[in-house]
């Protein structure tokens, strides 16, 4: 066991763990937005790419991820300094820099993370303004890609080359024009996206969200002419496929 103190308190962690974990043993909220936990438990995305979850380490230049720093013997971590919170700030302010400004039209309206850490920031004003990215929409048979929506956290590219191990998307290009690509900038409809969902239920904005159909199956519904059969199951297409042969 390695012992550290957080904020002042003592506490005792396995070796390996990321300051991170080791600050929910005490009940502290860091904000996150590239990491994520898996239903495995364990599975996650902790590369430190978005820098939201920095702390100040006593002794130490500058600030740490907590999600992608292990604890060593020793440590004295401060989660809620006036240096790292400043730092935060700044980070998620220089990401709205670049973020389209129309949340009342966006389908993750009130359940956007970016939104939610912006308020509980206390950011209420864009304090730099610049260039923006462009992109075109990528509307897919399953699902819509809004790269102009996206933060590059890299969740939904942990969860389709490490999770689900289908590698259609990727990270390409840098500096500015960093983006989240197929392998060959095609639209999704032209990779090997087998339309799992996984990477749009892990999207912390509306960069990527499904493709609603429910205007259309209203109108299938009250016609007449048309004998309605559900199917439900983890892969409708598979079920239909057994349906019929």
């Amino acid at each position: 066991m390695i012992s550290v103190k957080i904020n002042g308190v003592n506490i005792e962690v396995e070796k390996g763990t990321s300051i991170l974990d080791a600050t929910k043993k005490l009940n502290i909220n860091l904000p996150t937005l590239c990491h994520m936990y898996m239903v495995d438990g364990k599975t996650r995305n902790c590369k430190g790419t978005c820098r939201v979850c920095v702390v100040e380490v006593e002794g130490w230049d500058g600030l740490v991820p907590a999600c992608a720093t292990e604890v060593r013997e020793g440590m004295s971590i401060k989660t809620n300094s006036l240096k790292a919170i400043r730092a935060r700030r700044t980070i998620v302010e220089l990401l709205l820099s670049n973020h389209p400004k129309d949340c009342l039209n966006c389908d993750k309206n009130m359940d956007c993370e970016l939104q939610k850490l912006a308020a509980d920031l206390g950011i209420d004003e864009n304090k730099y303004e610049g260039e923006k990215v462009k992109f075109d929409l990528d509307v897919s048979d399953g699902f819509i890609r809004d790269r102009e929506k996206c933060i590059l956290c890299r969740r939904c590219v942990t969860a389709c080359n490490d999770i689900q191990k289908i590698h259609a998307i990727t990270v390409a290009n840098r500096g500015f024009g960093t983006n989240i690509s197929t392998f060959s900038n095609d639209s999704i409809n032209e990779t090997n996206c087998t339309y799992c969902g996984q990477c749009v239920a892990v999207c912390p904005t509306g960069a990527l969200r499904e493709k609603s159909d429910y205007k259309k199956v209203w109108g299938v519904l009250d016609d007449n002419n048309k004998y309605v059969v559900a199917q439900i199951a983890p892969a409708v297409r598979s079920a239909l496929a057994e349906e019929f042969g």
